[in-house]
């Protein structure tokens, strides 16, 4: 029997490839899938028929990728171990019509997708990524990966106020980026551009779900580099985690007692009210199909479900050295101290004193520090999917997570220690 995959600053170094080629959640899975293929995983069809053979499968549908892995001689009632994200992050959409301009400038018409910071999406160099859909219902992944667009701020010589007052920003028209010349608004050119981007004929694409994103690639920062600064941590660092603890799992030849499972939604950043988000049925179908694949009964179904645990993990907040006011006095998670236990009474997070020990062996397996993270009384706590998939599916969940700062932003910005800590913890989590 082989040992697992222990990771170290490699894995770090891996996330950064991963993020800069993840520019969409469209990529984020395609690239999961590639990930897991590579570990003996392959794709199921929902509309197939499963079977109940052991080994690694997975399911793609739009910016979602739920993986499991079967072990020989698993039964049908044999609880899950799931590690849930998300893929999507806040930025700016390409609204339906897209071709828009004004005063000699053409500009692409894009809508504020969750709850980016904006400021950090002026004067950046920006490229387009995303899903086209085509006439026969098919679909192919775009990313133009130069720098395409940009938003331009106002100088402040035209805007006195900012020194006093701050910057305001409408939503609806400081957001519109520029991407060219002209003084007639032409319909169908950005998507005529994209389809000789993508080596399509004229008229083929009939549908398209496109995303700006920053140009500028993730990089090491800091006197000792350790840090990292790049696009989409919130939540790209805990899929990549996860598609990397799943895979070490599923190839250590250990006889798991548990089906370890990865489950990476979209939508979480607007809710995650979709068929591909937390709150729709995906993951509690593809684990009842598992179940019945199996030859298991709805007894069996019950009996997994109520011996499973999901661990939510997702980034939380480091302690900010220029806004240490507005944490909690007493829990001050910081940059690789090791990933955070995330905890509110009032359930924006799942997690419970019985779920605190589940993470607490784990890391105590995995020789990984955790820490603690509570929101400041006075300030609102975020939410996770963790809470939705408690509910949804009468799963004991955890919230988790690493603690990093700039979180919504364009860009922002981890310790170099603290991605491969989480993977690590979640290896022993996914081993029992």
């Amino acid at each position: 029997m082989s040992e697992p995959a222990r990771f170290d600053r490699g894995h770090t170094d891996d996330l950064m490839t991963f993020l800069a080629a993840s520019p969409s959640p469209y990529h984020a899975v395609a690239n999961a899938a590639q990930r897991l293929e590579k570990a003996g995983f392959r794709q199921v069809a929902e509309t197939d028929a499963w079977d109940g053979t052991s080994g690694g499968k997975y399911v793609l549908r739009g910016g979602a990728i739920v993986a499991w892995y079967v072990p020989e001689g698993a039964a049908p009632h044999t609880p899950y171990r799931i590690i849930g994200a998300h893929t999507d992050s806040p930025n700016l959409r390409v609204k339906p019509l897209p071709d828009a301009g004004a005063h000699g400038w053409r500009q692409v018409a894009v809508e504020i997708y969750g709850g980016p910071l904006l400021n950090s999406w002026l004067d950046r160099d920006l490229g387009l990524a995303g899903r086209l859909t085509l006439r026969d219902g098919t679909t192919r992944l775009v990313d133009v990966d130069r720098p395409l667009l940009r938003v331009p701020q106002l100088a402040i010589h035209l805007d006195r106020s900012v020194t006093a007052e701050g910057l305001k920003l409408d939503k609806q028209r400081h957001l519109q980026p520029v991407w060219g010349l002209g003084d007639t608004v032409r319909d169908g050119d950005l998507i005529a551009f994209l389809e000789e981007e993508a080596g399509l004929p004229s008229g083929e694409v009939t549908g398209w779900d496109l995303m700006v994103h920053s140009v500028e690639p993730p990089a090491l920062l800091g006197r000792d580099r350790e840090l990292v600064a790049g696009p989409r941590m919130d939540n790209l660092l805990s899929v990549h985690a996860a598609v990397a603890a799943l895979a070490a799992v599923a190839g250590s030849g250990q006889d798991l007692p548990y089906i370890p499972v990865l489950a990476a939604f979209d939508h979480e950043e607007n809710g995650s009210q979709s068929d591909t988000g937390a709150d729709g049925p995906l993951l509690g179908d593809v684990l009842t199909r598992s179940v019945f694949a199996r030859g298991g009964t709805y007894e069996d179904r019950a009996r997994a479900f109520a011996g499973t645990v999901c661990l939510s993990s997702d980034t939380g907040h480091a302690v900010h050295p220029n806004y240490a006011e507005r944490h909690d006095p007493t829990h001050h998670p910081r940059v690789n101290g090791g990933p955070i236990l995330k905890v509110n009474v009032n359930n924006r997070y799942a997690t419970d004193g019985s779920g605190r020990a589940i993470w607490a062996a784990a890391c105590e397996k995995a020789g990984v520090p955790f820490q603690a993270f509570v929101s400041n009384n006075s300030m609102p706590c975020g939410t996770t999917i963790g809470p939705i998939t408690a509910a949804r599916h009468g799963i004991r969940t955890v919230d988790i997570g690493v603690a990093i700062l700039s979180m919504h932003s364009a860009r922002e910005l981890c310790g170099v220690d603290d991605p491969h800590l989480l993977a690590n913890a979640l290896v022993a989590f996914l081993e029992g």
